[in-house]
C-alpha cells in the first residue's frame, strides 16, 4: 500500500437543478445541469492516529469528509489545495469528500470499485447538507446533465458533448446549507422547466438560456452577479449565475470582453481521477 495518494477532482459549476430528497441518501439528490473545470480540488490522503483535515494549508472541519473517512472506516490525515474559490459555487466540499474516497481507496486498500467510491461520497455530501448533484457531476465530468437524481445506482446522467473555455469571477459566498435547508418550491419548479429545455435542446446556448432564467425565476440571482450577466450581454457573450455562490461564468471570453479580470479554464474532459 502506498504511503499517501492524492486525487484531482474537477471544480463543478451547477446552471440549474432542482432538490429531491429521500430518506435514502443514494436516492437523494437533484436534477439539473453543469459544467465541470479544469480548475479543482486535489486532495492527498496519508494514513494517521487522529483524523485531520486541511483545505489551502488551514486546518478545518468538513462533514462530507469526515463522513466519507467513518464510512470507509479508516482515520487518515487529509490535505487539499483548491484552485477555484471557497463557498462560492464550485463544489469544493463534494471535491474534497469524492478525492478523499478515491485516495483513500488505494491508500488503505479498501478496494472499492467508482461507483462504490461514487456512492460514499455522494451519500456523504446529502447527509451533511453541502450539496445535491456536485459528487455525480464531478465523478463524470465534461458538461453533465444530471436527468434522475442520486448515487450511481439510481441517479441517471447525460451530457452535452462538446468543450469549452470557461471565465469566472467570485464576488463572495452564499450558503448552500441555508438554500438547501429553506422553502425550495419556487427554486424546484424553475429547476424542471431549465431541465426541460436542456433535454430538449442539449446544446451550450440552451444551458445558458436556461440557468440565467432559472437565477431570475428561483430568486437567487444577486445584484453583483446581475451586473455582470448584463455587461457581458452587452459584450455579444453569455453569462449566468453559478449555484449556489456569488459568483458569475461566462463562455468564451465573455467576462474579459465585458472588462472584468477573470479566473480562465475550460471544461474538464473526464472526472475525478487519481494522480
Amino acid at each position: 500500500m502506498p504511503d499517501e495518494c492524492s486525487a484531482f477532482v474537477p471544480g463543478h459549476i451547477t446552471g440549474f437543478f432542482s432538490t429531491h430528497p429521500d430518506d435514502d441518501p443514494t436516492r437523494a439528490g437533484s436534477r439539473g445541469a453543469g459544467l465541470t473545470l479544469t480548475d479543482g480540488v486535489t486532495t492527498t490522503v496519508s494514513p494517521a492516529r487522529e483524523s485531520s483535515i486541511e483545505l489551502d494549508g488551514s486546518r478545518v472541519e468538513i462533514d462530507p469528509v469526515e463522513r466519507v473517512l467513518d464510512a470507509l472506516s479508516v482515520t487518515a490525515r487529509v490535505e487539499a489545495v483548491s484552485s477555484v474559490p471557497i463557498g462560492a459555487g464550485f463544489g469544493v466540499s463534494g471535491a474534497m469528500a469524492l478525492g478523499t474516497a478515491y485516495a483513500a481507496n488505494q491508500v488503505f486498500d479498501c478496494r472499492l470499485s467508482a461507483n462504490e467510491l461514487v456512492t460514499v461520497a455522494h451519500g456523504a455530501e446529502v447527509q451533511a447538507g453541502t450539496g445535491l448533484g456536485d459528487v455525480v457531476a464531478q465523478a463524470r465530468g465534461g458538461i453533465p446533465i444530471r436527468l434522475e437524481p442520486g448515487g450511481p445506482a439510481h441517479g441517471r446522467l447525460d451530457e452535452i458533448p462538446t468543450r469549452v473555455r470557461v471565465e469566472y469571477h467570485s464576488f463572495g459566498e452564499l450558503s448552500t446549507e441555508s438554500v438547501l435547508a429553506g422553502d425550495t418550491d419556487r427554486l424546484d419548479e424553475a429547476g424542471r422547466l431549465a431541465l426541460s429545455r436542456v433535454v430538449k435542446e442539449p446544446t451550450l446556448t440552451s444551458f445558458m438560456f436556461a440557468s440565467r432564467r432559472f437565477a431570475r425565476e428561483a430568486g437567487l440571482l444577486t445584484d453583483d452577479v446581475k451586473r455582470a450577466v448584463e455587461a457581458v450581454a452587452t459584450a455579444g457573450g453569455q453569462a449566468a449565475m453559478a449555484m449556489l455562490g456569488n459568483t458569475v461564468f461566462a463562455l468564451g471570453t465573455g467576462l474579459t470582453d465585458a472588462g472584468y479580470d477573470p479566473s480562465i479554464c475550460a471544461t474538464h474532459p473526464a472526472g475525478a481521477m487519481i494522480e
